[in-house]
């Protein structure tokens, strides 16, 4: 068994709890739905927020409403580089899995300019 990262990003509506509430949970399973994993498998977790969101840590919704009170998990600004993608949540999931898994990346909302 290995570690692997699934990454995932999202843009908020605004910068509020119940925002980053939805954009957390919508995020997080998107992945889960794409991935075929369990909250078993994950080592950890990293959030991170661009520095225009900062009304609620996206862990507290994890932890709450998704049930990841032994996960793990911090939350972190993202480096606030000129002209880059605001109002955006983006996250790694780091699951112990099988070496031929193949992790799949979402990018929601705005956030899909990201791999375009």
């Amino acid at each position: 068994m290995i570690s692997k990262g699934i990454r995932g990003a999202i843009t908020v509506e605004n910068n509020s709890e119940l925002a980053i509430k939805n954009a957390t949970i919508e995020l997080i399973t998107e992945l889960f739905n794409q991935n075929n994993i369990t909250k078993e498998q994950i080592s950890h977790v990293i959030f991170t927020l661009t520095n225009d969101l900062n009304a609620a840590f996206p862990a507290k919704f994890a932890r709450i409403d998704l049930g990841w009170s032994n996960v793990a998990m911090m939350c972190f600004h993202e480096l606030d580089v000129p002209d880059s993608l605001k109002m955006c949540l983006r996250v790694l999931i780091v699951v112990n899995c099988d070496d031929d898994f193949s992790p799949k990346f979402a990018y929601l909302k705005g956030a899909k300019v990201l791999r375009n």
